[in-house]
């Protein structure tokens, strides 16, 4: 997976690359929280649920339906979000697919349950250039750490980057 200042790469691409104003500070705080809410099941380790169970690690919470379901509440709450129904929604999950996205383009961990309950397959992006990120903050400030962080710059935050700008001129911001 990706670090967790990873994950919000995504959500704050997306509303950089917008018109100026047009997307609410709540519904961005939203769907940066949705981006980084999969990896609350790294608690199932603690709790000795397998990593290949349906609710392990990649599993339920990185699945679409899983993005489907927070996308909904956030629509539910869209006036709080000082945000339209359907933006809310498609925001957010937006936000909260790229988890399981990200981790797929990762070179460790058994994949990703994008179809689950449907199916219970694991999928990895065909090709995996990013560092998977070590689990624990002892293990994260190490060099292998950085060395992960590095690897997401370059191929997370660098084409986010150039993705939101070029998003951007073309809209005339």
């Amino acid at each position: 997976m990706p670090t967790i200042l990873t994950h919000p790469a995504v959500p704050l691409a997306l509303a950089w690359s917008r018109s100026r104003g047009r997307l609410s500070g709540r519904l961005l705080a939203a769907g940066i929280a949705a981006s980084m809410l999969p990896d609350l099941d790294v608690i199932a380790f603690r709790l000795d649920v397998p990593y290949a169970a349906a609710f392990g690690h990649r599993g339920f919470s990185h699945s679409l339906l899983c993005a489907g379901l927070v996308a909904a509440l956030a629509a539910v709450f869209a006036p709080a979000l000082r945000a339209g129904r359907r933006e809310s929604f498609l925001f957010v999950f937006l936000a909260a697919a790229s988890h399981g996205v990200l981790d797929a383009f990762t070179n460790g961990g058994l994949g990703v349950a994008f179809l689950w309950p449907w199916s219970t397959t694991r999928w990895f992006a065909p090709w995996r250039p990013i560092e998977v990120s070590p689990i624990g903050l002892a293990h994260f400030l190490s060099p292998r750490g950085l060395a992960v962080l590095g690897s997401e710059f370059v191929w997370v935050w660098l084409p986010l980057l150039g993705a939101a700008m070029l998003a951007r001129r073309r809209r005339g911001c």
